[in-house]
């Protein structure tokens, strides 16, 4: 699984020294949280990256077609994601952090497990940890990265047992800053995106 470079959408300034990496949902494209980014008023430079699977006429992350309730098999798209990040023209940014939203969300957490020294937040929305380990779990546990994770209380999507584990997992590995929003089903709120400005602004 590869991502290739004109598989990324940039904003921002090039001379900024932190990167915002987002990471789309299934059957959407790198167009889709561009325009929420733009929103939040970061400093960083923003990139977009593209799903590497086509997918009912957008893009996704995996091969198979995952429930949040199994194995979703996000190791190899998170593989392809550092693998992109490596090819990254010098000087490398200073920080990283990620914005993912549904099955994005789950690569980002994936990131967060196969290289923690590399990323500074990470923000999941209406997403969730799959059901597979991580290299670094054990030094999540010690480090406690920060880690925004917002939902929805009416989504569809995400079974209650999906985020049973991903709360628990989230617990015990990470410093977590958790957020509900009343009547919010599968997506992004508006008291969402102010409550994701603050988290990377801090």
């Amino acid at each position: 699984m590869r991502i290739d470079d004109e598989a990324a959408l940039f904003a921002g300034s090039p001379e900024a020294d932190s990167l915002l990496l987002l990471l789309h949902g299934r059957g959407a494209d790198e167009r889709d949280l561009l325009p929420l980014a733009e929103r939040l008023g970061v400093p960083d430079r923003v990139v977009a990256l593209r799903g590497p699977v086509p997918w009912q006429g957008g893009r996704a992350w995996v091969e198979s077609t995952p429930t949040p309730d199994g194995d979703s098999a996000v190791a190899p798209a998170a593989d392809a994601v550092l693998a992109w990040l490596d090819r990254l023209p010098a000087p490398a940014p200073r920080r990283i952090r990620v914005l993912g939203f549904s099955q994005g969300g789950a690569v980002a957490l994936q990131l967060l497990r196969a290289a923690p020294d590399r990323f500074d937040r990470i923000v999941v929305l209406s997403g969730f940890v799959a059901a597979v380990g991580g290299a670094a779990d054990e030094v999540l546990a010690e480090r406690r990265p920060p880690v925004l994770w917002g939902r929805g209380t009416i989504d569809p999507v995400i079974p209650a047992s999906a985020i049973a584990r991903t709360k628990t997992w989230l617990e015990a590995h990470t410093t977590l800053t958790e957020r509900e929003y009343p009547m919010l089903g599968h997506g992004v709120a508006e008291a969402e995106l102010a409550d994701v400005a603050a988290f990377l602004g801090s």
